[in-house]
C-alpha cells in the first residue's frame, strides 16, 4: 500500500522530469486525460452505465455499475487504490465495459463518505489528502473486506445484465490487492480470477495475512508488482509463488521492472502508459481464460 517512502520515490521520479505529474494533470479536464491516456478498445462494445446503491451489513455502499448494452456477460468487481473510486477509475471500469464485462466499480470508504472522497488532482504525497483518507483506511479490516465482497458479488449475481452461470473476476489496485485475495476466500464457488496491482500488504508476519487464505480458494491469480515495492520486500512473490504452488492455483505473479508504485492508474504521477498496457492486456488474456 502507499506509504512515505513510496511517496519519495514518486517525488524523485518527477523532481527528476517524471513523464506526468500531478501539476500538469490538474491543468487538464478529467475527461481529456484519462481519454489520452488510455488507448481506445479494439471494436469496443457500446456500454451503459449507472450509479448503483449496494446494502451491506454496514450501510448502503455508493458504485459505478457499467457493462455492454445488451446481452448477459462475465461481472468484475473493482476495488480503487487508497484514493477511493474517482474520474480514473469510473474510465477504467467503463474500458473493461467495452471488452465485454460487467464491472462494478466500488467506494471502498462507503462509512466514511460518498465518492469521491478527494478533490480531482489530489495525491496522497499530500499532507492534507493523507488526513482524509487514512483514517477511512483504518476503519477497514479483513472482516469489513469479507463482508463487502459477499455484498457485492450478491449484487452482481442479481443483475440482469450478468452472465451468472460464468464464475466472475476482481481485481484491485494498492489497498485493493489484499482485498482481492480475501475476496476470492469470501466467495470462493464465485469468484474465478484475481488480479492485484501493484498491492500492499499480500503476504505479511500477521494473523490476518491475505496469503494464508490462499488454501481456501481456487481463483486463477495475476499479481503484477511494481519493482520498487518488490525491492522494500523481495520476499513477499516466493511466498506467494510456494502458497499457490502448494494450493494448486495457476499464478502469475511478476515484477514488473522500472515500475513504481501506482503506475497502473492513468491519473498517477508514476502512470507508466506501457507496463500499465501489458497488465492489462494480462488482466484480459487471465479473465478469457478463467471467468468460465
Amino acid at each position: 500500500m502507499c506509504d512515505l517512502e513510496t511517496e519519495n520515490d514518486i517525488d524523485e521520479f518527477v523532481n527528476s522530469g517524471g513523464k506526468l505529474n500531478r501539476r500538469q494533470f490538474g491543468k487538464m479536464s478529467a475527461v481529456s486525460a484519462f481519454v489520452a491516456a488510455l488507448p481506445s478498445v479494439v471494436n469496443a462494445a457500446d456500454v451503459k452505465e449507472s450509479e448503483v446503491s449496494i446494502k451491506t451489513p454496514d450501510g448502503e455502499c455508493d458504485a459505478y455499475f457499467v457493462r455492454p448494452s445488451s446481452g448477459v456477460h462475465p461481472a468484475v468487481l473493482i476495488w480503487p487504490d487508497i484514493l477511493g473510486l474517482r474520474p480514473a477509475f469510473r474510465t477504467m471500469g467503463k474500458r473493461l465495459a467495452e471488452s465485454g464485462y460487467s464491472v462494478l466499480v466500488v467506494n471502498p470508504f462507503y462509512r466514511s463518505a460518498k465518492a469521491p472522497v478527494i478533490n480531482e488532482g489530489a495525491s496522497f504525497r499530500d499532507p492534507e489528502t493523507r488526513e482524509i483518507v487514512l483514517p477511512m483506511y483504518r476503519e477497514l479490516s479483513a472482516e469489513t473486506h469479507f463482508s463487502d465482497a459477499k455484498a457485492f458479488v450478491s449484487f452482481l449475481d442479481q443483475q440482469d445484465d450478468v452472465d451468472s452461470d460464468r464464475k466472475i473476476g476482481t481485481a484491485g489496485y494498492c489497498m485493493g490487492g489484499p482485498i482481492i485475495m480475501r475476496t476470492a476466500a469470501a466467495v470462493p464457488d464465485r469468484i474465478g480470477a484475481a488480479a492485484s496491482f501493484h498491492g500492499g500488504g499480500l503476504a505479511t508476519d500477521k494473523d490476518d495475512s491475505p496469503h494464508l487464505l490462499i488454501p481456501q480458494t481456487t481463483a486463477h491469480i495475476l499479481h503484477a508488482i511494481a519493482e520498487n515495492d518488490d525491492e522494500k520486500s523481495p520476499e513477499v512473490k516466493s511466498i506467494l509463488a510456494k502458497a499457490y504452488a502448494d494450493a494448486g492455483i495457476p499464478a502469475e505473479i511478476e515484477v514488473y521492472d522500472g515500475t513504481l508504485h501506482g503506475w497502473c492508474p492513468p491519473d498517477s504521477a508514476v502512470y507508466n502508459e506501457v507496463h500499465a498496457e501489458r497488465a492489462w492486456a494480462r488482466l484480459l488474456a487471465l479473465y478469457k481464460r478463467a471467468l468460465v
